[in-house]
């Protein structure tokens, strides 16, 4: 770990002049990708699995409906104040990098620690490992599979999406495209079966649709985690802006474009279910989709399966390619071991970090179960996305003359801010569990790593040598910023 580099000093570490080129990761994400990294990760197996869920938690179709709006319109707000923070701040690393300039480092470190050590890896290994269930499957009908194909296959998925996340941005962004492509083809049929049974007259879902809703704030607050957890993503391409072209202009546009195309497919998907299956033949279904496939494909169902899948697998690519960034950057700016801030001098890819991320995903498939852990640190995503928020309310006000290609009207991130203090708070306050606590002292416990090796810089002498022998390993660099 090392002081943090300005742009200043960066630059002139690699200055030309002194004899060495400067290393930089390239500028190849443009509209199109940007596109696809937030609707492609956004679209995983959640909408396939979690409107069982939020009907269970709002007790009625409209109440399930009105969620799902709600989560659409809430994240579409967030997002829009995300992009006028990365039209202020152009660098990437998302949240990390927006806590870090506008709070300063020991909350940005907590955020990294936090990300980095458990929820990204998680994450990778929590969609990794819905892929392997759906592409395995229908090599076992009829009985259960066993839990190391699964993991194997989870561990063959991830090794697959480091090498390719490390060999060339532009052919991760390639299968983004494809993979996005191919999951609104998937959604567009079971919207259109939909489409169909009520033309045929199947609207029994629809009849007393509020009956039995909800109004406590516990059960409303666990509905939208779960909603949330479809739209999880959104936020995405705030992690990548120094490889957005033109990111003044496509960060907003490519937002305008992804989530509203989402949320308007989530709501139209929610009724084809509802449609086809009754509230408690949704409510009893393992797996909402093939549920569907089974009533309205028939002896096709299994395109679902493989839909899910590769859905599964897309969105495992886009919150690896984001999640590797967070590391990247994190390192750059002195939070992290110096070898993570590295790119490999030819494929201008930050492989150190990406391997980094991939390690830690693959010891996160070892555990039998480790949902639990995911669903409680989920909180804590809105607890930081809160406090960038905030960020972005602190530059209103008080640095209003900072030059902004976009701007949101201030009502917009004072709505989210709300949001966010209401979805960490309720279900503590409804449903208050010891679990919480271990996840906020976990949290805390990066202050106990921040002082001796961050803030004092009291690291061992032989990191340096192993920084060396491992940037000749693996043939990397010190990079700069590339905000211009």
């Amino acid at each position: 770990m090392r002081e943090r580099r300005t742009a200043d000093s960066s630059s002139s570490a690699a200055d030309p002049s002194e004899g060495m080129g400067t290393l930089r990761l390239k500028r190849e994400i443009g509209l199109i990708s940007a596109v696809s990294l937030i609707a492609g990760t956004m679209i995983g197996s959640g909408i396939f699995m979690s409107p069982e869920w939020v009907l269970y938690h709002m007790g009625s179709p409209a109440g399930s409906l009105i969620i799902w709006a709600a989560c659409g319109l809430l994240v579409m707000f967030g997002a829009l104040s995300y992009a006028e923070l990365g039209t202020i701040i152009k660098e990437s690393g998302g949240d990390y990098i927006y806590i870090l300039r506008n709070f300063g480092s020991l909350p940005a470190f907590l955020f990294a620690y936090t990300s980095i050590i458990v929820v990204r890896p998680a994450s990778v290994a929590g969609v990794s490992l819905s892929f392997a269930e759906y592409a395995v499957a229908p090599f076992y009908q009829g009985c259960s599979t066993p839990q190391v194909v699964i993991k194997c296959t989870a561990a063959s998925c991830i090794l697959f999406l480091t090498i390719v996340n490390c060999l060339n941005v532009r052919l991760a962004t390639a299968i983004m495209n494809i993979f996005t492509a191919a999951k609104l083809l998937v959604l567009l049929v079971i919207v259109i079966g939909g489409v169909v049974l009520l033309i045929n007259g199947h609207t029994q879902s629809f009849q007393d649709t509020f009956q039995n809703t909800t109004a406590r704030i516990g059960p409303i607050g666990v509905a939208f985690y779960q909603g949330l957890w479809s739209y999880d993503g959104w936020n995405n391409l705030n992690f990548v802006t120094e490889e957005l072209r033109k990111p003044e202009v496509n960060l907003p546009r490519a937002v305008m474009i992804a989530i509203p195309l989402v949320t308007c497919l989530y709501l139209l998907v929610n009724v084809s279910y509802f449609a086809a299956l009754t509230p408690a033949e949704l409510l009893s279904s393992g797996a909402v989709a093939i549920s569907w496939g089974n009533k309205v494909l028939g002896n096709w169902v299994w395109v679902i399966s493989l839909s899910v899948a590769l859905s599964s697998f897309g969105s495992a690519n886009g919150t690896f390619f984001s999640g590797g960034r967070v590391c990247y950057i994190a390192s750059r700016e002195g939070h992290m071991p110096d070898i993570l801030s590295m790119a490999h001098v030819r494929c201008l890819t930050p492989s150190p970090a990406l391997i980094f991320t991939s390690a830690m995903a693959l010891i996160m498939i070892i555990p039998g179960n480790f949902s639990s852990l995911v669903n409680f640190f989920s909180f804590t995503a809105w607890l930081f996305y809160g406090t960038t928020i905030a960020g972005l309310l602190y530059l209103k006000i008080k640095k209003p003359e900072l030059p902004r290609s976009y701007k949101v009207p201030i009502i917009i991130p004072i709505i989210v801010l709300i949001a966010s203090v209401y979805l960490v708070l309720a279900p503590i306050i409804d449903q208050p569990q010891i679990e919480s606590l271990y996840v906020i002292l976990f949290i805390l416990s990066g202050i106990i790593v921040y002082f001796p090796l961050v803030h004092y810089k009291r690291h061992p002498q032989f990191l340096q040598r192993v920084t060396l022998h491992l940037q000749l390993l693996l043939e990397v660099a010190p990079t700069a910023k590339n905000t211009n």
